[in-house]
């Protein structure tokens, strides 16, 4: 069962939640959902440039998808994604195409998620 989005945003996973693979995490403050073990995307609302939405992609792929939606462009912090600002006029139109291509696996879309780093514990004196 996925757990709660917790911003402004969480219309847009709301086609996700029939998807058996689908999860949200929160990331970087914000939600971030996974299909098939794959971060895909990143709902931000919060400042900018953390206020839209972030596609997790790899830079080969980048103009690929901005051909097809040029409101999407590299990320200002993590240029290896895009995104596309809420204030955008595109942003809607952008959200609707994007969730399409996740649900159909789109192979532009999603990133084998980094192993989270625990911290190591020191060792008693």
């Amino acid at each position: 069962m996925p757990s709660a989005v917790h911003n402004s945003l969480a219309w847009i996973f709301e086609a996700f939640e029939r998807d058996p693979t689908y999860i949200t995490k929160r990331m970087f403050g914000c939600d971030a959902a996974y299909m098939d073990g794959l971060l895909c995307l990143v709902a931000a609302d919060r400042g900018d440039p953390w206020n839209g939405l972030l596609v997790c992609t790899s830079r080969d792929r980048h103009a690929a998808l901005i051909d097809e939606m040029p409101a999407l462009q590299p990320h200002p912090v993590l240029g290896k994604w895009l995104y596309v600002s809420q204030d955008d006029p595109a942003f809607e139109d952008v959200v609707k195409r994007i969730t399409e291509l996740v649900l159909a696996r789109d192979e532009r879309i999603g990133v084998e998620p980094k192993p989270r780093r625990r911290g190591k514990k020191s060792a008693p004196a």
